[in-house]
């Protein structure tokens, strides 16, 4: 029997994330996307958001390569009124509340952008690439092995935080 590779490890990771997201936003109305529970949680749109803008972020940085948001010229197409650079975190209300959308489509194919990225640099990792250190202001320093478990770790979160909200009942 063959062993898994660590390629193999992370694009079942990533995908697991793909799943989590394309099953909050299938059939969910706009009213649903952008309500936040008791009035100042976080809504999904942000949620998605946030996980989206994270890991495209994160993943850019491992791959020297410029983000999805960037490249694809996401920001101007989203429109909020926030810093084109801003991913989220730390969000004030008001920052929360900025991330509005008519629909989960442009979300979607923004996510659909990013996991495809993912699994490119990903399915072309191994063992040596993951001991690389990327990030020498903590101690132990942070390898690339590491910084993806931590991607993984917050995605998951998030994702799992937008499939409760879509399970609440709204407030009326």
């Amino acid at each position: 029997m063959a062993s898994m590779e660590i390629s193999e490890l992370f694009e079942d990771a990533f995908g697991r994330i793909g799943a989590v997201v394309e099953a909050v936003l299938d059939g969910l109305e706009p009213e649903k996307l952008n309500w936040r529970p008791g009035g100042t949680g976080n809504s999904i749109a942000w949620l998605v958001w946030h996980l989206c803008r994270a890991q495209d972020e994160q993943l850019a940085d491992l791959a020297g390569a410029e983000s999805v948001w960037a490249s694809g010229g996401y920001a101007a197409r989203f429109g909020f009124d926030l810093d084109p650079d801003d991913t989220g975190y730390g969000h004030s209300f008001g920052q929360v509340s900025a991330v509005q959308l008519d629909s989960t489509e442009l979300l979607r194919r923004y996510h659909e952008a990013v996991l495809e990225r993912s699994l490119d640099f990903v399915r072309g990792l191994d063992g040596a690439a993951l001991d690389k250190v990327v990030d020498k202001n903590w101690n132990p320093p942070v390898t690339a092995g590491v910084r993806l478990v931590s991607i993984v770790d917050d995605c998951v979160q998030h994702g799992g935080q937008a499939a409760y909200v879509k399970g609440l009942p709204t407030e009326n």
